[in-house]
């Protein structure tokens, strides 16, 4: 099926693949599809943002922070929004950064069968149905009203995002090496009420190498913006670029939007940044999300921040694997992920 004004083909998620997905995803259960030729995995309700997204106005001073999740977002939308807003420390710990950066297809999380859930948990209190309803408002609509510089997250790939997008705005895309990519997104999704992963690390990973996960298939994902990454309005970054020279990619970070700073203001900065400083920074957190039950209060969102961290979650047989599914991945590109 494809929609008006989008020229992908969006269909159901074939049904094997679908039960194996809902016997796991107890929170988005069936709602699964596939977009375009890379049959890109998303829950059902994009379908009603896709051509919206694809044919959103795109402003020149736009910055879009793309990435895979579990990629270093929330840490790089951090970075940028400093830097773009002239190190405005006092809006930074005063405003939500889901408000200053807004995810694009949030929406798409709070499918219908969790929000009409959600709704009759929180019937009567005022306050949390208007909280669900902000939450749940399209991403379009949100960023329609933001006043410029906007910073604008998404974890879709290049291709599903407006065609001039490159030619108008700058695109920050970070990439991240997929084993700690999947350790750290199956802590999220088990965490998340509307996904609700309720298996193992192991299965989490059997279902990771084959595409059947959320923003998937992940190579092709990087792989887009890699070719694009010699545009002038590209940065690729990798995320442990980030944890291994915090201070120099920042300052990189600074130069591509065109920013200048004193050292002593960027030293201020990256400590700031010091993942320690920033797992404790109340305003990058989702304490409303776990307030309204849309993660559990157990779960951590800013989790370890560090990188290698998947040799404590592999067996030989899935450390095997994982290095023949990468090394098969990028055979035909000069693509590499930094040693750690």
């Amino acid at each position: 099926m494809q929609q008006p004004n989008f020229p992908f083909d969006i269909r159901d998620v074939e049904e094997h693949d679908n039960e194996e997905l809902s016997k796991y995803f107890l929170g988005v259960g069936k709602a699964n599809i596939q977009v375009g030729p890379k049959k890109y995995l998303l829950i059902s309700e994009y379908k009603n943002e896709a051509a919206n997204i694809y044919n959103m106005p795109v402003r020149s001073d736009d910055i879009f922070i793309v990435t895979y999740p579990r990629s270093g977002t929330t840490w790089t939308q951090e970075i940028v929004w400093l830097l773009a807003s002239d190190l405005d420390y006092y809006t930074a710990a005063n405003t939500p950064l889901q408000a200053r950066s807004v995810f694009i297809e949030f929406s798409m999380i709070m499918h219908k069968e969790f929000l009409d859930k959600m709704k009759k948990v929180h019937a009567g209190k005022e306050e949390n149905l208007k909280a669900l309803d902000v939450v749940s408002t399209p991403g379009t609509v949100q960023v329609a009203t933001m006043p410029s510089p906007r910073i604008i997250k998404t974890h879709l790939p290049m291709t599903l995002l407006p065609p001039t997008l490159l030619d108008t705005c700058k695109v920050v895309y970070v990439a991240r090496d997929p084993r700690d990519v999947a350790v750290s997104f199956y802590h999220l999704t088990s965490s998340f009420q509307s996904f609700n992963f309720t298996g193992d690390f192991k299965t989490y990973w059997g279902l990771f190498v084959k595409d059947l996960m959320y923003w998937s298939p992940f190579f092709d994902h990087l792989k887009e913006a890699w070719e694009m990454r010699h545009h002038p309005n590209m940065m690729f970054l990798f995320y442990e670029e980030l944890t291994q020279n915090l201070s120099a990619t920042v300052k990189r970070v600074a130069e591509f939007l065109g920013k200048e700073y004193t050292a002593e203001q960027f030293d201020e900065l990256c400590t700031h940044l010091k993942f320690d400083n920033f797992k404790k920074n109340p305003s990058v957190g989702i304490d409303n999300l776990k307030e309204l039950g849309i993660m559990a209060q157990k779960g951590e969102f800013i989790r370890k921040g560090k990188s290698g961290g998947w040799r404590d979650y592999f067996d030989e047989d899935m450390t095997r694997e994982a290095e023949e599914w990468i090394d098969k991945n990028l055979k035909d590109t000069d693509m590499r992920f930094p040693a750690v």
